[in-house]
């Protein structure tokens, strides 16, 4: 019996070092995903749940594109300022990296709260000043010249294109933004529900055993359970 426990407890860590993969499709000046990423995401991601979620962020929601040699054209869904904005949130995605010497932000923290700022900052700019300079700052991210750049760059509108290619592959037109997918399965009431609920939505998939903040909303053996308790039956059964 000491035997089956121990196989348990490995499989039990194994679960729960397995992420829940989430993409998140949404526009930087989408007031919709503003309200979506920083009411919903940001705190259900920032403290209980970090270690249990790894986000994809697509920026590009519904715009469009065209090439003219090798120059890329973007029509975005709020105009140029959003495929501006769009570009800086795929070069921070593509250039923000975790630092050894600030060793309680991860690269996928400095991410969530760097897009999040960006996301409140919203179309109101205080002095006209675009806040990504700001927002770098208070969410420890030092890279910002690299970010600034990479935007006004060829290779922010390579970047932007990519995204763009994402998204036309997972539905073209873009039905909603934002738009999440959970497991690289789209199931679109539970991207319904997650719109108003992330917290609740993502626990769904959370193996067990559960963070505390997801055990007190579930209900039941979770979906994400089922195979492990198999297995662990099918353990029982070889080595009784």
């Amino acid at each position: 019996m000491t035997k089956l426990i121990g196989v348990f407890m490995a499989f039990v860590a194994l679960a729960n070092a397995v992420k829940v993969p989430v993409t998140i499709y949404y526009e930087s000046l989408c007031p919709d995903s503003a309200k979506f990423i920083s009411e919903q995401v940001f705190p259900a991601v920032k403290n209980e749940l970090r270690d249990h979620v790894d986000i994809k962020w697509v920026p590009f929601g519904k715009s469009t594109y065209t090439t003219q040699g090798s120059e890329i054209l973007f029509t975005c869904h709020h105009g140029p300022n959003e495929c501006y904005g769009n570009k800086v949130h795929a070069c921070a995605i593509e250039h923000i990296q975790a630092s050894s010497y600030q060793t309680e932000y991860t690269r996928e923290s400095l991410i969530l709260n760097f897009i999040n700022c960006m996301m409140k900052a919203g179309k109101n700019f205080p002095d006209n000043v675009y806040p990504g300079a700001k927002c770098a700052r208070e969410s420890h991210v030092s890279s910002w010249e690299n970010i600034q750049q990479c935007a006004n760059s060829t290779d922010g509108e390579r970047l932007l294109m990519a995204n763009g290619q994402v998204t036309n592959a997972f539905q073209n037109p873009l039905i909603s933004v934002p738009t999440v997918v959970f497991k690289q399965q789209y199931d679109a009431k539970v991207n319904m529900r997650a719109q108003n609920d992330f917290l609740g939505a993502l626990c769904k998939y959370v193996p067990q055993p559960q963070p505390k903040v997801c055990e007190a909303i579930s209900s039941g053996v979770s979906i994400a359970v089922a195979p492990l308790l198999v297995l662990f039956i099918y353990l029982i059964q070889i080595l009784a």
